[in-house]
């Protein structure tokens, strides 16, 4: 801990900020040119709902559904005989291949329901994704000037879009598939990034009186290091958790999990370095009255 008290984090915002723009920009690029590898929720596909008289484990089906769709599928059990198989692929070969490996693989096996999901159910998705984060940020923004100033506001909102083109890019550049946890992911890490930003934010502006004396660089490094503790201790404690989900969570919640865990990475990352930075930088080229 008195390797971090002691280190300058304010003497390294240039470096800092300037790996996140590249970081920035080389995850929207990979969102442009690469894209995202978007699930049924997003894209369409076939739901099948099956039921057996000896239901046999989720991860075992999983594998005999792995073996006949090109994407990995979406497996969940709803009742103790019965799992809803989701695919991305909605066309009824594609259908019909997976309950044929099914049912060459377990006798007791009968389809109970199947359904089409249209994309059309994606772009709705989507939509309402972006309308939901923009209100968030807008109402974030709206709030944080009334309650401190407009320059704060706008140092927390640029860092929460941050964090969240990163997470982007890092589901883009690793090709792991998005599902619709991906947007409560989103959302959360919005929240959490937030939280740790105001709380640096409330420490300057408690030392604010102090401005005149110490000088805004030095005035934010120390509000960095007063808030340093809790920080480190809110962030390995969100930490540990989400890691066990990465772990042991399963496919199922593969997406949530590591969208979480990059987001609290790069959360806490932004918070310390770009929204400190960002209030330092314009203050010495702008300074008010």
């Amino acid at each position: 801990m008195k390797i971090l008290t002691d280190f300058n984090f304010i003497a390294w915002r240039k470096p800092a900020m300037l790996v996140s723009l590249v970081l920035f920009v080389g995850s929207l690029g990979l969102v442009a040119f690469r894209g995202l590898n978007l699930g049924i929720d997003f894209t369409g596909g076939n739901v099948v709902t099956v039921e057996f008289e000896n239901r046999p484990d989720v991860g075992e089906v999983r594998q005999v559904v792995s073996s006949v769709v090109a994407k990995e599928a979406m497996i969940q059990d709803f009742s103790d005989k019965g799992i809803i198989i989701r695919t991305n692929e909605d066309t009824d070969e594609s259908r019909k291949q997976v309950v044929d490996a099914l049912e060459a693989r377990y006798a007791d096996m009968r389809v109970v329901g199947f359904e089409k999901v249209g994309p059309v159910v994606g772009r709705e998705l989507r939509n309402q994704a972006l309308i939901g984060l923009t209100a968030a940020l807008a109402a974030i923004l709206i709030y944080i000037t009334f309650r401190f100033q407009f320059r704060f506001a706008v140092v927390s909102v640029i860092p929460l879009v941050h964090d969240a083109v990163l997470a982007l890019g890092f589901f883009s550049l690793t090709w792991m598939e998005i599902s619709s946890s991906f947007i409560a992911a989103i959302l959360t890490i919005v929240g959490y990034s937030l939280n740790n930003t105001i709380i640096i934010l409330d420490r300057i502006r408690e030392n604010w009186k102090d401005l005149g004396k110490k000088g805004i660089v030095d005035l934010v490094g120390l509000s960095i290091k007063q808030t340093l503790s809790r920080t480190i201790n809110t962030t390995l404690t969100t930490l540990f958790p989400v890691f066990a989900l990465c772990v042991w969570g399963g496919p199922v919640l593969s997406t949530f999990s590591y969208a979480m865990l990059v987001g609290i990475v790069v959360g806490t990352y932004s918070s310390v370095f770009v929204a400190t930075g960002l209030i330092v930088e314009w203050w010495l080229r702008k300074p008010e009255k």
